[in-house]
């Protein structure tokens, strides 16, 4: 298929395609548009920025039917609050020119607010799981017109720890569904996931998760610390020409605000930072400044940035080498996006070599080395986790092994900690000394005061 002619769509979809200037499916959106619109369960695997998004919206919407019904009829999971903004965005434009309602819902936000918006009525859904399973389970959000289940980046969904809720919300789904998943990367988690909840599902799969986008130049550098990398780092962006929109990686959150605080006095009003630990609205502003213009340069952790559609990203700057191979294919696609020219450099220790072995295995491919240059300073201070573990021998401050520390103590115990057992008559004795109320409950006080 050449255009979007060929997929015989309706006239809403392509002004809204014409508006937005696409003529041309990527090769995802062309092989799954049949498959989604037939109506049979779907797996995709595709690497994130091939357009996914539009790949199962366009058959969905094409045969959305307008309906007045307040109950949602398509319901798109997806693993992070940032995606939800990110897919809402793309589905309303997409929708500019069809009469439906689209709504999306995620955690850390008021949830009766939310509630509000579902009780106006809708007819597609984006949500995160734990949400959206805590707005099913207040009886607001009713399930049973969910014809279409989108599962979006659902790699990245089990690795955050998503499978039970995922499990919970189909057993509580209309078995009569049609199920849509998008994975970048096929792991066992994703397979057990498919074999367990699909039918017989069709697999369309484009660029294997190995393979290196052609537009991609690629290269590395062999450092020996993060201060070195820091001050690579540092030369590398003077070249505010070559460098003008920059996303770095970095392995967690903690290594995250290192570098930001690192940078920050350099490159403050260039600079801005994404992780899980920062608030939604400091989050979303920073990947908005980035995606603008206005900062220069973003600092993020993998699965923050998974599925982030940021245009014209000049370079991808792997700081940390990704422990596992996959996730460097997902950072690099951040860069060379829609046919552009793209630039990824990856730094890596001498622990870190390993990893990066396993990255070039994988693509088939040796990423070309290149020299630290000379007006680099290379540092031989070391942070804590780069610093070797001493063992120390005979050290009084250092907690025993189980098998070398004593044998239980025994001591007597202090008076005011000596218990009595008292039996059941304790109570009588408490309840005189405090003077509780004494209540019909109470059968032996009943029986006294029969007696009397």
């Amino acid at each position: 298929m050449s255009t979007f002619q060929d997929l015989n769509l309706n006239t809403p979809l392509y002004n809204a395609l014409n508006d937005l200037g696409f003529t041309t499916p990527t090769p995802i959106q062309a092989e799954a548009f049949n498959v989604v619109a037939s109506g049979k369960d779907m797996v995709g695997i595709a690497q994130t920025g091939t357009g996914k998004t539009f790949a199962y919206m366009l058959p969905i919407l094409k045969n959305l039917k307008f309906s007045k019904q307040e109950n949602p009829r398509v319901l798109i999971l997806v693993p992070t609050r940032e995606l939800v903004v990110q897919v809402v965005d793309e589905i309303e434009k997409l929708s500019k020119y069809i009469n439906n309602r689209v709504l999306g819902v995620y955690g850390g936000t008021n949830i009766n607010t939310q509630k509000q918006a579902i009780a106006q009525g809708i007819d597609i859904l984006v949500a995160t799981p734990g949400r959206m399973y805590d707005l099913a389970l207040t009886r607001v959000l009713q399930l049973k017109s969910i014809q279409k289940l989108v599962i979006d980046e659902v790699d990245v969904m089990l690795d955050l720890g998503f499978r039970h809720q995922l499990i919970n919300i189909f057993d509580i789904l209309p078995e009569k569904r049609q199920n849509i998943m998008f994975s970048a990367t096929m792991t066992q988690d994703v397979s057990e996931l498919i074999n367990d909840f699909f039918t017989n599902p069709e697999r369309v799969s484009i660029a294997v998760s190995g393979t290196p986008l052609d537009n991609i130049a690629q290269t590395k550098y062999t450092v020996p610390n993060f201060y070195t990398k820091l001050n690579l780092l540092k030369h590398l962006l003077q070249d505010t020409e070559a460098y003008n929109k920059v996303l770095i990686f970095v392995a967690y959150k903690k290594m995250a605000d290192r570098l930001f605080e690192a940078l920050d006095q350099e490159f403050h009003e260039e600079l801005c930072v994404i992780h899980s630990n920062k608030t939604q609205n400091y989050r979303l502003r920073s990947i908005e400044q980035f995606r603008e213009g206005v900062n220069r340069i973003l600092v993020a952790t993998d699965v923050m940035a998974r599925g982030l559609d940021i245009d014209n990203v000049s370079h991808v700057i792997n700081f940390d080498t990704p422990d596992f191979a996959e996730n460097y294919m997902h950072r690099i696609g951040r860069t060379g996006r829609a046919e552009r020219e793209g630039q990824s450099i990856i730094f890596s220790t001498e622990k870190e070599q390993e990893a990066l072995q396993n990255i070039e295995s994988l693509m088939q491919m040796e990423i070309p080395l290149l020299p630290i240059p000379d007006e680099v300073q290379i540092s031989d201070e070391l942070i804590e986790e780069e610093r070797p573990q001493i063992k120390e021998r005979n050290n009084p401050n250092k907690r025993l092994k189980d098998e070398d520390a004593p044998g239980p103590a025994f001591h007597e115990k202090s008076a005011k900690n000596s218990k009595e057992n008292l039996g059941g008559s304790y109570k009588f004795k408490i309840a005189a000394k405090y003077k509780k109320p004494k209540t019909r409950g109470d059968k032996n006080y009943n029986k006294r005061n029969k007696k009397k």
